[in-house]
């Protein structure tokens, strides 16, 4: 690939889905919640794009708190590329400061945005599709990567694809909220429509002039940082400017309003790792679709899912009578009992801890 091809790693998200495995300084990104037991899902994120990308051209996108935990878990990315945000403002400031960071060292630079926390089954698939993204994103396009629905899927956000404007290359007519149950099944009938799942690719001058066009505010802001980045007061500005900056998403400001965006139809085994119950679907089952520890005991038990992310877990033997669809999560501090129906209500859980103030939980 391009030498002038960079990617940023989105990765600043608090996961309090999956508490109590994630907390606020080593959320769900830092963990190996997906794939290799061994490997956290932003490690993977790079390993999988090593191919095209070479760490010392990735740049990851993250909170200050994050920074030090962040640069261990990838030890071979240049310290100097964790971008701390002082604040969260949502993707589109997130974005518009990495990709101008990257245009200061290289203003033919090409960009490639991807999340840190999603799971890829045939990689090799991944980056084929990858690699047509960046060609499309050379020739000036706007581009994303649109998974092929395997369900009505209400989720998840959704684009309808054009006419083809290179091979395996469709224009992308518009981009569509998450629906209803019936709107998304009316969707995915059409064979019109792919899963939005946030990946981004393009040349740093197109998304920079696309920010000035339809975002001048954050354009402005950018501005700021990048003209205290010349004369060496960069952080002032970042700490002075970021917060002020307008919080929008990278689709809502620019994706969703510009000219010339492409998608990419992409089959590769994705999946967004955003609930225990993806967890569940994509570890290995026992006979009785139980996710256990090895060794385990089950009698009755079906569907159940047992991480055990504790200091005493290799010398744990776990046993599971007569229950069945549960989650039970145990780390040394905490334990997470719930029915694998009702995982989204997990947050609950972070909220009544804020409230009550037990931040060591958090």
């Amino acid at each position: 690939m391009s030498p002038h091809l960079n990617a940023i790693i989105l990765a600043g998200g608090s996961g309090t889905r999956f508490w109590p495995a994630s907390r606020r300084r080593r959320p769900k990104q830092l963990l190996p919640l997906a794939g290799r037991p061994d490997e956290s899902l932003i490690a993977a994120t790079v390993r999988r794009i090593e191919p095209l990308v070479p760490p010392e051209r990735v740049w990851i996108a993250t909170g200050a708190t994050l920074v030090d935990a962040t640069a261990a878990a990838l030890p071979r990315v240049p310290r100097a590329h964790v971008l701390a945000e002082p604040v969260a403002r949502n993707t589109a400031p997130c974005i518009g400061w990495a990709t101008s960071t990257i245009a200061r060292l290289d203003p033919d630079a090409v960009v490639a945005v991807l999340p840190a926390d999603h799971f890829i089954a045939d990689e090799p698939a991944f980056r084929d599709v990858l690699a047509r993204a960046v060609t499309a994103a050379e020739g000036g396009w706007l581009t994303t990567i649109g998974i092929v629905p395997t369900r009505p899927e209400t989720g998840y956000g959704y684009i309808e694809v054009g006419d083809a404007v290179a091979e395996g290359v469709r224009a992308a007519v518009r981009f569509i909220e998450k629906p209803d149950r019936r709107r998304a099944e009316e969707l995915v009938a059409t064979g019109r429509y792919l899963w939005n799942a946030g990946m981004f690719f393009y040349r740093a001058r197109v998304m920079k002039e696309a920010i000035a066009r339809h975002l001048p505010a954050l354009a402005a802001g950018l501005a700021r940082i990048d003209g205290a980045a010349a004369t060496g007061d960069e952080p002032r500005a970042l700490a002075e400017v970021f917060p002020s900056l307008p919080s929008i998403s990278i689709d809502h400001g620019v994706m969703e309003k510009a000219e010339r965006i492409a998608v990419v139809p992409g089959q590769f085994g994705w999946n967004d790792v955003g609930s225990w119950e993806v967890a569940w679907e994509m570890a290995p089952h026992d006979a009785h679709h139980n996710a256990v520890p090895d060794g385990s005991v089950t009698i009755d038990a079906t569907g159940n899912l047992v991480k055990d992310l504790s200091r005493g877990a290799s010398s744990k033997r776990w046993a599971l009578v007569g229950v069945h669809d549960l989650v039970i999560v145990e780390t040394d501090d905490a334990v997470l009992v719930v029915p694998r129906s009702r995982v989204q209500d997990v947050r609950a859980v972070v909220d009544l801890l804020q409230e009550r103030e037990e931040t060591e939980r958090l």
